[in-house]
């Protein structure tokens, strides 16, 4: 089996990098994006895990899902995980992947054995008024003209105002963020408030017996930065700030990224109870 491989499974895009003997851990990108969002951190990660990057359904490579339902994107990809014979994942999720990746624990807490969240908002009340561009893209009535016109400069406009320093877009990811659909990408956005307006991410957690890191920008144009700290209530919680960085810290501070992400997978590991095997 080689370090780099690619799948199809349980109606998801699925990309393998490193050896497959390695702690796993999954990457769950946020809205619209793709695998490919993870590309600038894979390289540092793989050295130490096998690493499992997704396309949610009717993101990417994935085709559309019947329901864009957090805990039914949730439960697609428990079943991945059961295919693989996967048990206690480190599971990272970028911004509304964190939902996705909180959902998983809530259901499946046999599943993750260590939860990350990168620029996750914990409520509704932490959502900031958006970009100009964003706005136009994802509303009517502009929005469902320009997202069928938009140029793949538009598509790395509509990524770089979401960040706090320049970034150099991947390729693949710009190629991936075509295929969603507009009334998908709405549909997913309505879902994903509906998840943080029942119960917030932060009284979730801490429901859940798991080691939790959260990593924030400081200049997250998306959520206030400030919010992170409503995750000071999670027992087992870390929270890390990011000087400067705003919503897409993998492609912001790749380096920063993957060493939080590196240390915080390590010392979860040491601290999992050991299960018995049958």
């Amino acid at each position: 089996m080689s370090e780099h491989d690619v799948e199809q499974s349980q109606a998801m895009h699925v990309v393998h990098d490193g050896p497959r003997q390695a702690p796993p851990l999954l990457l769950i990108h946020g809205s619209g994006f793709s695998g490919g969002s993870w590309s600038p951190v894979v390289p540092a990660l793989a050295g130490y895990h096998h690493v499992i990057r997704i396309d949610l359904p009717g993101c990417g490579q994935s085709p559309p899902g019947l329901s864009y339902d957090v805990s039914v994107q949730a439960g697609r990809v428990a079943a991945l995980l059961d295919d693989l014979g996967l048990r206690r994942v480190a599971t990272v999720g970028h911004s509304s992947g964190g939902y996705v990746a909180t959902a998983l624990a809530e259901q499946r807490p046999d599943l993750v054995g260590s939860l990350a969240l990168i620029s996750t908002g914990p409520s509704p009340d932490a959502f900031l008024r958006q970009p100009v561009l964003l706005r136009a893209l994802l509303a009517p009535p502009l929005g469902p003209l320009l997202w069928l016109t938009r140029s793949n400069a538009m598509i790395r406009r509509g990524i770089s105002v979401t960040c706090a320093r320049p970034v150099e877009v991947p390729d693949d990811l710009v190629a991936d963020l075509r295929s969603i659909t507009y009334r998908a990408m709405r549909t997913v956005l309505r879902r994903n408030t509906a998840y943080i307006a029942e119960r917030s991410v932060p009284e979730r957690l801490a429901a859940l017996d798991v080691p939790v890191l959260v990593i924030f920008g400081t200049a997250d144009p998306r959520w206030e930065p400030s919010s992170a700290h409503q995750y000071d209530t999670v027992p087992n919680a870390r929270v890390e700030l990011l000087p400067g960085v705003g919503h897409i810290p993998m492609l912001e501070a790749p380096e920063m990224t993957s060493e939080l992400l590196l240390g915080f997978t390590a010392t979860a590991a040491d601290t999992l109870p050991v299960i018995p095997q049958a």
